[in-house]
């Protein structure tokens, strides 16, 4: 049974910059609370980095992504033409403030607050995904296989005990594997596996773009407004009426929210806002003829490669590129990506793949930005999720709702103040 809408909007206007996974589901919610809402973005929904996105519903992906003694390893990555971890040359002196806060984010005090940030969102993800999945009709999009993690090595298996400890200190199941039990799992796992771990209550989306498509057009069953328009500014001072100005015209709203994805900062800074933002671009390639079968997603611990079941065949994703926003993508990172799947899947077969490149908002701290602008609560952040911004989204949708409401959030916001910066 779905949860039942709300009406404390009370027809007043909101106008959500962004038509991502995220800033669809803030419409959504929005909209259920009884708000007007109009959804702008410059593309048709769905179609930037929630296009590509990897479909993983990381539910216990508590651990952020900086830890302790990561910084001995990064001089290292940088250098290694096949890490998973690449920056372009000349990017390092812009993205430098980012890669500092990242490694200060590392130290052990600050990821035991991360993590029961982060947990306080994932664990509340899925109750908030569930009443507007149903009332969708979308259910069939999230799927509950599990996710099987994979070792190439006792040392590398010996890397991730502080990530597994994390997950099951936070209720996961886990279940160990020797290498020939996980490839009684998945046949198509090739003999460098070692160890693996299966955990079965993870899901996935089968088609991220098919998924944001589907809530976009029951948001505008219901009443909603989509615009395609390229947003130029957020304008409006404290206590005035914030309008979105976009290249065409000119919008009034008694609220904005920004969940513009990496494309939030060049507006949020003209509002005063600090942002700390920097793309980590990921690729993934589509294989519709892979030449294997999977039961659910494997995720290659070493190579940092995600290799999912999808509607239309196999997606391999993975890679953190900083190159920018405004660098043409390095499609030689997507079949680097391909490389790696098929050194573990060696029967993958990659030909007929289409690649593709996406810019992930990442914050250092691995935290989103939700929250209200801290010189305009008339504006609404809703932006930064990084790794996460599937997994995350529906919940964001429903904190960035009660705020507007003017309802006490369901969930402490501090460690998500856009502030914090």
């Amino acid at each position: 049974m779905s949860e039942a809408p709300d009406a404390t909007g009370g027809g007043r206007r909101v106008a959500v910059v962004g038509a991502g996974i995220v800033g669809t589901c803030c419409a959504i919610y929005l909209k259920r609370a009884g708000f007007a809402v109009t959804l702008i973005d410059r593309d048709a929904p769905g179609e930037a980095c929630s296009f590509g996105n990897a479909g993983s519903i990381g539910l216990t992906s508590y651990a952020p992504y900086s830890l302790p003694g990561l910084w001995r390893k990064i001089p290292g990555m940088m250098l290694d033409k096949h890490s998973a971890l690449q920056v372009r040359p000349g990017q390092f002196p812009r993205s430098f403030p980012w890669f500092m806060r990242f490694l200060m984010a590392g130290r052990m005090d600050r990821v035991t607050k991360i993590i029961a940030a982060r947990k306080a969102l994932l664990n509340n993800a899925m109750g908030a995904f569930d009443p507007i999945l149903a009332e969708a009709g979308a259910q069939d999009l999230i799927e509950t296989r599990g996710k099987m993690f994979v070792y190439e090595s006792e040392r590398s298996y010996a890397g991730g005990a502080f990530d597994r400890q994390v997950r099951r200190d936070g209720g996961a199941r886990i279940e160990e594997l020797s290498g020939d039990e996980a490839r009684e799992h998945e046949p198509a796992l090739g003999p460098l596996i070692h160890r693996a771990v299966y955990l079965p209550d993870l899901g996935h989306c089968a088609n991220p773009l098919r998924l944001t498509q589907t809530l976009v057009e029951h948001f505008v069953r219901g009443g909603g407004t989509v615009l395609r328009e390229t947003v130029r500014s957020i304008e409006g001072a404290t206590g005035a009426q914030p309008r979105v100005v976009t290249e065409t015209a000119s919008h009034e709203a008694d609220l904005v929210v920004l969940a513009a994805g990496i494309w939030s900062p060049a507006l949020a800074t003209r509002l005063g806002v600090k942002v700390l933002l920097d793309s980590q671009r990921g690729y993934h390639m589509m294989l519709p003829d892979s030449g294997v079968t999977l039961r659910y997603p494997v995720i290659s611990v070493d190579r940092n490669a995600l290799i999912t079941p999808m509607e239309l065949g196999i997606r391999v994703s993975g890679i953190a590129e900083h190159a920018g926003i405004t660098a043409p993508p390095n499609y030689a990172l997507a079949d680097l990506v391909v490389e790696h799947a098929r050194a573990i899947m060696p029967g993958l077969v990659a030909d007929g793949g289409e690649p593709w490149s996406g810019h992930r908002p990442s914050t250092p701290d691995s935290l989103p930005v939700i929250g209200r602008a801290p010189n305009n609560g008339s504006v609404l952040l809703a932006y930064g999720h990084g790794h996460t911004g599937l997994t995350m989204s529906a919940i964001t949708g429903r904190l960035i709702s009660e705020l507007a409401a003017g309802q006490t959030p369901s969930l402490d916001l501090a460690p998500y103040r856009a502030d914090r910066f």
